[in-house]
């Protein structure tokens, strides 16, 4: 590939020239901004309960573990179903493993073999007003409790130790 075509591409917005240029590299499938968006949301929610929870005390996480049984034994975030949000799982691995965004998350299996989407986008909707307080503080127990306790009734893989 000339770099010189592909900054004209990219300085010009000329996105359609490539797929011209290079027949067969491309293809027409474009990540959806609001899927990446969510991703980016959701991955920036567990960053915050996961950041939080490891500052928490001993008796701090021992709360966690009882009051937001069984999810608060292992409060960590296990990506999305492979099979039914493989989209959402391949956004999570571009940003994580080519970007080195969220490198928190670097390295851990993100299939969690079974549909989650609809539970992160539940925490979501109790995060995002958190989210704004959340300025030079961590997540503490009881928001921490709050968020996992969206996650009762609906099944979930738990992450391997």
């Amino acid at each position: 590939m000339d770099p010189k075509f592909i900054e004209e591409v990219l300085v010009g917005g000329h996105y359609w020239a490539p797929k011209w240029e290079m027949p067969g590299l491309f293809h027409n499938h474009e990540d959806d901004p609001n899927e990446v968006h969510l991703v980016v949301d959701i991955l920036d929610m567990w960053s915050f309960i996961e950041s939080g929870y490891k500052r928490l005390s001993k008796e701090g996480k021992e709360l966690v573990a009882k009051e937001a049984e069984p999810f608060g034994e292992h409060v960590q975030f296990i990506g999305f179903d492979g099979n039914n949000e493989a989209t959402y799982m391949s956004i999570a691995g571009f940003l994580i493993d080519q970007m080195n965004r969220f490198s928190e998350f670097k390295g851990r299996e993100l299939n969690s073999h079974v549909p989650i989407i609809s539970t992160y986008k539940r925490m979501l909707s109790l995060f995002e007003p958190m989210r704004k307080t959340l300025i030079g503080i961590e997540l503490n127990s009881s928001q921490i409790i709050e968020l996992l306790k969206t996650k009762q009734g609906h099944p979930q893989r738990q992450p391997a130790h």
